[in-house]
């Protein structure tokens, strides 16, 4: 018979001691009851970020060209707002940006109705996605500037050339986006449209654009920026019609006389309205819809 082993002969645990601490002040425990500095609270807001990040490529632009002292190459940041301001006032450049802006209003609303027309039906029919997918790869990877001469020989030298190489730029960049948008909603979602019988275009509007916006909104940037640089390069190159160009011709008239800070603030005007278009327009866009409906943070 097995012997029995006595348990009083096994060493117990050394009993922790217990320790109490008392704490004076409640609020000073830990970061997230700790009230934010004022620099901290500003730097949570994202527009003093990014007028942080102008100022700092203001200085940094200011600072070389002063060091380079060569206006004629690369004037400073004072010149070129100079230049900037007697354009505006007494110049033409109020008057190039609104011709630009008309014809690229008109190209980028015709490319945007082209797109919602061919992803409608990509969605709808599986021959309008085999057509999507085709005339996309082979049309968007072809440069819009590079349909040029043939705009100019079908449209003449004026703004429907200007408009046809825009529809070109926006067209292929949206209608991915938002085809690729359509293709990655889930199914459950999407039987959950047809069994409340939702179908054709209201299957599209009321179901699909919602649940693919931000891709569409991804579009429509992409499509914006596509539409705005090939709007400025098309007017560098042919950009006059009776006399009346717009901001790339202004650019290149500048160019042609020397008047470098001029062309400088040519660029700028291209930059600044990038900067409003990009933080102000889209951003509202995406404060009123996707990030409100929880689909962003």
């Amino acid at each position: 018979m097995a012997e029995r082993i006595s348990t009083s002969s096994v060493p117990l645990p050394p009993i922790r001691p217990e320790r109490r601490i008392t704490l004076d002040v409640m609020g000073t425990v830990g970061d997230v009851a700790r009230p934010l500095a004022p620099f901290e609270r500003m730097a949570n807001i994202t527009a003093v970020r990014r007028l942080f990040v102008l100022v700092v490529l203001a200085v940094a632009w200011e600072g070389y060209a002063r060091w380079a002292g060569n206006s004629l190459l690369f004037p400073s940041l004072t010149e070129t707002l100079q230049a900037f301001w007697e354009a505006a006032v007494d110049g033409p450049l109020i008057q190039r940006t609104l011709n630009s802006m008309r014809v690229l209003a008109a190209g980028y609303a015709i490319g945007l109705l082209l797109a919602a027309v061919f992803t409608t039906v990509a969605v709808s029919t599986r021959i309008g996605t085999d057509l999507l997918s085709t005339l996309t790869a082979m049309f968007n990877p072809l440069p819009a500037i590079a349909l040029l001469p043939l705009a100019l020989l079908w449209f003449g030298l004026g703004a429907q050339s200007l408009i046809f190489v825009i529809i070109h730029s926006v067209l292929w960049a949206v209608a991915l986006n938002t085809h690729s948008g359509f293709t990655s909603v889930s199914q459950t979602l999407r039987m959950a449209g047809q069994n409340v019988g939702l179908r054709g275009l209201s299957y599209v509007i009321l179901l699909l654009v919602p649940a693919a916006f931000p891709s569409i909104l991804t579009g429509l940037k992409i499509g914006w920026a596509f539409a705005w640089r090939t709007l400025i390069a098309a007017e560098l190159v042919f950009g006059a019609s009776s006399r009346s160009g717009g901001l790339g011709w202004f650019i290149f008239e500048n160019r042609n006389q020397l008047e470098i800070p001029s062309v400088f603030a040519g660029l700028l005007t291209v930059i600044l309205i990038g900067l409003f278009v990009e933080s102000v327009v889209f951003r509202s866009i995406e404060n009123v819809t996707v990030k409100r409906w929880g689909m962003q943070s």
